[in-house]
């Protein structure tokens, strides 16, 4: 079986999760970080530069044996699968992991408006209107999770493509990368910063930022 991640070089958590799940598995794959001028060019013909299918003319893509895969959801479970971060045999564990992919994509989405806003006030506006209201609402719905399961992990005993997705999208929103977001937004939310801790102690999560990150690169506040 041959391969290849492809995505920005960028930490993101919807390719993080993927690539993640196979490091932290010792799947080999290719690190496929394409740059914006060829991804642009795969947004008018559906292909890269090598002729790779980008089949929604969005990344991440997966390419499994020449086959293209897409959508984030779709390619972390198949990682996570291979990787043994996603159950293949317990469905209701499955389910559980996914709603909380969903839930990392719905959080997402409320920040999307305020990325393609062009006014830099109204932009400041949209952020700390999010900050004080919705977005706090959605990851306080990942902390009753947390507290009706009093467990070290979202779903299960071990950790899963769930805690490496919340992991990275909270390190995203505490790093200021994301402006006018207070890089203490998760301090009302301890149980979701103590999955974020059990993720960056990882040995493996370690040994990927090491080996990955931009040196010096901001990992937030999450833990």
């Amino acid at each position: 079986m041959t391969i290849r991640f492809i995505y920005f070089n960028t930490p993101f958590w919807r390719a993080e999760i993927g690539r993640l799940a196979l490091f932290i598995g010792k799947i080999d794959f290719e690190d496929v970080r394409v740059k914006r001028e060829e991804f642009l060019n795969a947004r008018r013909t559906g292909k890269l530069n090598d002729g790779t299918k980008i089949p929604f003319r969005q990344l991440p893509v997966l390419v499994i044996d020449g086959k293209s895969i897409s959508q984030t959801a779709g390619i972390a479970r198949l990682c996570g699968k291979l990787g043994g971060l996603y159950p293949s045999n317990h469905n209701i564990e499955a389910a559980q992991i996914d709603q909380i992919i969903d839930m990392a994509t719905d959080i997402t989405y409320l920040l999307t408006p305020s990325m393609r806003e062009g006014n830099s006030a109204l932009k400041r506006a949209m952020r700390e209107d999010i900050a004080k209201s919705s977005l706090p609402r959605l990851i306080n719905f990942l902390e009753e999770l947390l507290e009706a399961k009093k467990g070290t992990w979202f779903v299960g005993e071990t950790m899963t493509i769930a805690d490496l997705a919340i992991w990275r999208l909270m390190g995203s929103l505490t790093s200021e990368i994301i402006e006018h977001i207070p890089n203490d937004i998760l301090s009302p939310f301890p149980k979701v910063k103590a999955v974020c801790s059990h993720v960056a102690q990882h040995s493996s999560v370690i040994d990927w930022t090491k080996k990955t990150y931009p040196q010096n690169y901001p990992m937030g506040n999450p833990t």
